[in-house]
């Protein structure tokens, strides 16, 4: 049944309305990002945690988006910023139609393939996807991404020096004045006045030289948050040249990584610092080019997992007592996500049945041979990951007269679906991007040969962002649960694998973040 427009806006008699009435009523951040609240008698829209007065039931109505509250006809607060609160962990969430185009928006494909390729990559037509937009979210794709646009606009005039020309086009604006326009319906003000009301820091961005551009910026983050656990999951698993980390300090956290972005090469380095209120992290990025701001950090907070629900997942997974200790030592508990899908796809291929060391060795040195030097100032990189395409030419065939410093060092099996996998996404027979709808995308790689359950699985977590994913026959899995108690240690493998499967069930929705925890406790 197709949903109405009131699945977008929720006013008293809605259930949720009570429930979220008081999250406003006590100005509780954790749901900051995650609704909207709009207050028909000032006409603006605030984030849940707003130190304004509560509004009256009466004058109040919710929207899951900003750009919902914006079409309705309201403003963002100049108080609370609401364009300045984490994502939301809902489109990770919904696999449906709204979910999966709400991941692409965020990834820029509205900006740069417009309403046409965004629907052609949903596999529905324009109008199917700009109907269920509107009905289930309140506006249409191309509201959606004007939000992002703003609030890309935003972080940038206040924690850049950046031109305001050179900010217009950084957010994906197509000219100043339509930067100017947007700046002053969503904002009711004007991009000057909003830089100037905002506090001064340290941040800046400047060129450094003739074909990059270094900007830093703040990545707000939901707490709590295990910086600690995803740093040290990404160190590794880090590729020299393309990664490199500095997880060990316990104040202070480093990763950086080399990013292939739609408009040239890039970089980030990301810190985190641990403060009394909380992990705070932060992103230095250098671009290729100023447009590339938005999917960059879009990218990156996918990465580190930050817009999750850490209340939500802690609570559930506590509830289970033999998961309740490790959620007490690792409260915030994330999982990792990817920057590059193709990439995801291919570390998970090689990575099928060899440790994580073991797998490491391999990517570096398919990278060192096939990856594509760039410059970076940050330390430890100097290339990008190699694409599917270099991938595709650039291994032998199983039989090939071998080179000893050949790419990949693997069962001639292995080394056909690594091959055969990347010239399918090179050609565009396979497509893995962060809206594919995961069944769709699960049915697409099983059908390979050599390609099975655990990595079809673990790619929907990892480039998905799915939060209910479990991993069959997971040998890791199965050491963290007889750690904990979970399964009998008498039982053989496989009874014990589907032992854990059916007590794993109690956990959903959030089985991905289990695993996460059992993979420490291993």
């Amino acid at each position: 049944m197709t949903p109405t427009h009131d699945a977008a806006r929720c006013r008293p008699g809605d259930p949720r309305f009570d429930r979220w009435y008081r999250v406003i009523d006590a100005r509780d951040a954790r749901f900051d990002g995650q609704f909207f609240t709009a207050v028909s008698s000032t006409g603006i829209y605030c984030r849940p945690s707003c130190p304004a007065r509560t509004p009256k039931r009466e004058n109040v109505s919710f929207y899951l988006t900003s750009a919902a509250a914006h079409e309705a006809g309201f403003r963002a607060c100049k108080r609370c910023l609401p364009e300045a609160a984490p994502g939301t962990p809902e489109w990770d969430l919904r696999g449906d139609l709204a979910g999966r185009a709400m991941r692409l928006i965020a990834d820029g494909v509205v900006d740069r393939e417009g309403v046409d390729g965004l629907a052609d990559r949903l596999g529905y037509s324009a109008r199917q996807v700009h109907r269920t937009l509107t009905a289930e979210l309140g506006a249409g794709p191309l509201a959606l991404a004007r939000a992002r646009r703003a609030q890309t606009a935003r972080s940038l005039l206040v924690g850049t020096d950046l031109r305001l020309a050179d900010i217009a086009f950084a957010a994906g604006f197509g000219s100043v004045r339509q930067f100017n326009d947007t700046v002053r319906e969503v904002f009711d003000t004007t991009p000057g006045e909003l830089r100037a009301r905002a506090p001064r820091t340290a941040r800046t961005a400047r060129a450094e030289d003739v074909a990059a551009v270094r900007i830093a910026l703040s990545l707000p983050v939901r707490q709590p948050y295990d910086a600690p656990g995803v740093f040290g999951f990404l160190a590794v698993r880090a590729v020299p040249g393309v990664e490199s980390t500095d997880p060990g300090g316990t104040d202070r956290l480093r990763y950086a990584r080399t990013l292939r972005l739609p408009h040239g090469p890039g970089a980030v380095e990301v810190t985190a610092e641990r403060t009394p209120a909380g992990w705070r992290l932060a992103a230095d990025l250098e671009l290729t080019s100023l447009a590339d701001v938005g999917v960059a950090t879009a990218r990156v907070r996918r990465l580190l997992d930050l817009d999750a629900d850490p209340l939500a997942v802690d609570a559930a997974l506590s509830a289970d007592p033999a998961l309740a200790l490790l959620v007490a030592a690792v409260p915030g508990i994330r999982v990792p996500g990817a920057v590059d899908p193709e990439e995801m796809v291919l570390r998970a291929l090689v990575g099928q049945q060899i440790s994580v060391a073991a797998a490491r060795g391999h990517l570096a040195r398919l990278t060192a041979l096939l990856g594509t030097p760039v410059a970076s100032s940050f330390a430890g990189l100097d290339r990008l990951f190699p694409t599917a395409g270099q991938i595709a030419a650039g291994v032998p065939a199983p039989g090939a007269v071998l080179d000893p410093d050949r790419p990949l060092r693997l069962p001639g099996r292995s080394i056909t679906t690594v091959r055969d996998t990347c010239a399918a996404l090179a050609d565009g027979t396979l497509r893995v991007d962060v809206g594919a709808d995961t069944a769709e995308l699960t049915g697409a790689l099983v059908a390979r040969p050599g390609i099975g359950p655990w990595t079809t699985a673990y790619l929907a977590m990892r480039v998905l962002g799915a939060p209910d994913v479990w991993l069959p026959g997971d040998a890791a899995l199965l050491a963290g649960a007889r750690e904990r108690g979970l399964v009998d240690s008498g039982l053989p493998r496989a009874a014990a694998h589907r032992a854990l499967t059916a007590h794993a069930a109690g956990w959903a929705p959030w089985r991905s973040y289990a695993v996460t925890h059992l993979w420490r406790a291993a």
